[in-house]
């Protein structure tokens, strides 16, 4: 059955995941399949969990697309608010030069899907200058550069070029790309009234605005917090972070204290990450680092934060504790607050 709600999606994501499991074969085939689903569903994080599995310089069977793959990773990370860390991704994709048109067309898509149009049009424009070149006969596949860079140039107000005329000679369409294209037409879809594509378009904008303030919005300063069994488990497997992590009272202790410090310098927007070993681990894997190095915890923390992960310190008052010992804040971990 085809999927059509969210537990549809999910469920036909996980089918994929155990699929994966007994072809080990076909996982990356599989995988990015099933993250397909995951973000149709929502589940964007579960997404970029299975695109760094991928990724991931261990895995038993090294990606054959990696750039197509990170390139999917970028789109759906900017979908759900990690706009920085999507946009490093597309300057690695564009970097890299490949020679596949998939991941030109999945970065400069997500440009344009965030009014990014100037960008969108520069990283059609690079594609087509690497893969096209003087070609007057572009491949099948080598098509949607062409349509999309026209697209968007039509939405900037740029006059025709060659490759524009290019792409309405290869069109099939029975209407004219200027005219699928056409700024005016797109906004007008949906409504015959004036008053009410005034109000369509003011809704728009104000929508836009409350997006791009809140991207704008640093992102917390957050420490990392390892619960109890999180950190002995941390520990069992990497026994030399032991000189990072003493003993679990000395870690909460120090948290406290290092948020207080931050606070008393004037640090705003202050946070505390939790941290798991299995992410820990694909983190470390990501970044093609060991998990034994110490140096990878702030890092680890920081994304955390910059996916959203972060809870605001100081809690509330009458808030349980960030510790998790189920007692309020100022009967724990605050309660020395001056």
């Amino acid at each position: 059955m085809r999927p059509d709600t969210p537990a549809d999606h999910i469920a036909e994501a996980e089918r994929l995941e155990r699929t994966a499991g007994l072809y080990p074969e076909d996982t990356e085939h599989l995988l990015l399949q099933a993250a397909a689903h995951l973000e149709l569903a929502g589940e964007r994080d579960r997404a970029t969990t299975l695109y760094d599995r991928l990724l991931a310089p261990d895995a038993p069977h090294p990606a054959s697309a990696p750039t197509l793959i990170r390139a999917l990773k970028a789109s759906n990370l900017w979908e759900y608010g990690h706009e920085a860390e999507a946009r490093a991704i597309i300057d690695g994709v564009r970097a890299a030069t490949p020679r596949d048109p998939a991941p030109w067309v999945i970065v400069a898509e997500s440009l344009e899907a965030h009014d990014e149009l100037t960008q969108a049009q520069e990283t059609f424009t690079q594609a087509l200058d690497l893969l096209l070149g003087t070609a007057s006969t572009p491949s099948y596949d080598q098509r949607p550069l062409l349509f999309g860079r026209h697209r968007v140039r039509r939405l900037l107000g740029a006059e025709h070029d060659a490759w524009d005329a290019l792409a309405d000679e290869i069109s099939t369409s029975p209407v004219s790309l200027d005219e699928l294209h056409d700024p005016k037409r797109i906004w007008s879809l949906g409504s015959d009234n004036p008053a009410e594509l005034r109000a369509e378009i003011s809704r728009i904008q104000a929508e836009l605005g409350s997006y791009r303030e809140a991207l704008s919005r640093p992102f917390p300063v957050a420490v990392l917090h390892w619960p109890a069994q999180e950190l002995t488990e941390l520990l069992t497997a990497y026994p030399s972070l032991e000189s990072e992590y003493p003993s679990q009272e000395a870690h909460l202790s120090t948290i406290e204290e290092s948020l207080r410090e931050l606070s008393a310098s004037g640090t705003p927007n202050l946070g505390i990450v939790t941290g798991t070993v299995p992410s820990y681990e694909a983190f470390a894997a990501s970044e093609g680092t060991a998990p034994t190095d110490a140096s990878l915890l702030p890092q680890y923390a920081t994304t955390l934060a910059a996916r959203g992960r972060a809870v605001g310190w100081p809690p509330e008052a009458g808030a349980a504790c960030w510790c998790g010992s189920g007692s309020s804040y100022g009967e724990c971990h605050g309660g020395d607050t001056a």
